[in-house]
């Protein structure tokens, strides 16, 4: 009996290394498009690299000092999707490498939530909230317009140090709604409907359901269904647009100075009669800045180079909007996808003198200085990343940020 018991913890001992055993799957390597101090998302399709469950994979960066496990998260939304960020690392070099091994990670939760409340839906970090998309529907003040009224907007969009840098309904300007998109001027069945200006009672924009939740140690995020609505005309609304608008929050748990918010919006005509997006100066992705910035302590730099004087009508990649808030800082790099309508893309930038204090507006206007024909039956997409942080970014910075946005890296997998 005492020999059967010591072969069989002999057979423990030398099965168990194997059982626990990583087993490598594929060698990812990154080659980075250039030298950035901020985080760099990637990702790849991963279902051609293996059907390995999700559960039973651990990835590692693999570096001179030895391999150490990385934080991961798979999308499924389209097709399975493997996301990761590359970490920012002095004297790291443009070439980093990873693995991709079998072997249970265990929960990853990360410190990056999703909550939902009857009325927001807020993205935190830990405790601190970054993001609050709201669903429900706004009223104005009182003694305002009651058409004023409108759901489907970012506000608060915080700083990482916790500063509100967005408003709404603000007494000059009712319907500015912090981060909101809808679109000035748009021709549908002979018809020009105003959806920005929402007192002209033409038409608005709704929230009307979620698509999507999502969150994990990689990114946090959501999908939704807006409806741009013709209210003109008609004894009931009607739907003449439908967008799909996408946010993922972006931020590494040891970098409490920045995060970085990816935004989507896929456009597509709602029935079968063409949109067109009008010329005009406004339209698109607004925002409007928190109260506290003025002309005097804040600024605005292109990537054309250009400041709050110049920038107005003037095309740009990304613009940095950025000054004193309290006692504290916080700057937002805006950036434009290549493949955006019209990119480089046309700014609308509040003059300093507006309002004598010089309020904070900043608008990527793509229908600013030419239409843009939406055809039933046809997706259009635009993309936008906003660099968030609570200190001052220069535009080389900048333009490093937006390198990386905008060119995907070299990644070169090897199969094991």
């Amino acid at each position: 009996m005492t020999k059967i018991k010591q072969s069989f913890a002999l057979f423990l001992i030398i099965s168990f290394p194997i059982v626990t055993m990583a087993q490598k799957i594929a060698r990812i390597a990154v080659e980075m498009p250039v030298s950035s101090k901020y985080a760099y998302p990637v990702s790849i399709s991963l279902d051609p690299v293996t059907h390995t469950a999700d559960s039973l994979l651990t990835m590692m960066e693999v570096t001179e000092k030895g391999a150490e496990q990385i934080p991961f998260q798979i999308d499924h939304m389209g097709e399975r999707t493997l996301h990761w960020v590359v970490k920012p690392a002095m004297g790291a070099g443009m070439l980093r490498t990873f693995e991709l091994h079998r072997k249970p990670s265990g929960s990853a939760s990360g410190s990056l939530t999703v909550r939902q409340t009857d009325k927001a839906l807020i993205i935190a970090k830990g405790a601190k909230d970054l993001w609050q998309y709201n669903h429900a529907t706004v009223h104005p003040p009182e003694g305002a317009d009651p058409a004023y009224a409108r759901s489907g907007f970012v506000h608060p969009m915080w700083s990482p140090s916790g500063k509100s840098l967005t408003r709404i309904q603000p007494p000059d300007h009712y319907h500015h709604y912090g981060l909101w998109n809808p679109w000035t001027r748009a021709e549908y069945k002979g018809e020009t409907i105003d959806f920005w200006n929402l007192k002209e009672k033409q038409g608005t924009v709704r929230f009307a359901n979620f698509v999507s939740k999502t969150h994990g140690p990689v990114f946090a995020g959501y999908k939704v269904l807006h409806e741009h609505l013709v209210l003109q005309n008609r004894s009931e609304p009607e739907v003449a647009m439908r967008e799909i608008q996408g946010t993922r929050i972006f931020a590494l748990d040891e970098a409490d100075s920045y995060y970085l918010a990816d935004i989507s919006i896929l456009l597509n005509p709602a029935s079968d009669h063409p949109v067109t997006l009008k010329e005009y100066r406004y339209g698109s992705l607004g925002w409007r800045a928190t109260e506290k910035w003025n002309r005097d302590n804040s600024e605005v730099i292109t990537s054309e180079g250009l400041n709050r004087k110049a920038a107005d009508g003037s095309l740009a990649r990304w613009c940095i909007v950025q000054g004193e808030i309290d006692e504290d800082y916080a700057s937002v790099v805006m950036m434009s996808f290549p493949a955006n309508y019209n990119h480089p893309e046309p700014l609308r930038i509040w003059p300093e003198d507006i309002y004598d204090r010089g309020d904070m507006y900043a608008n990527f206007a793509p229908t600013k200085n030419m239409d843009w024909d939406l055809a039933p039956g046809k997706t259009y997409l635009l993309n936008y990343r906003f660099l968030v942080s609570s200190e001052k970014i220069s535009p080389e910075d900048a333009e490093a940020a937006w390198q990386q946005f905008a060119n995907s890296p070299k990644i070169t997998i090897q199969k094991e």
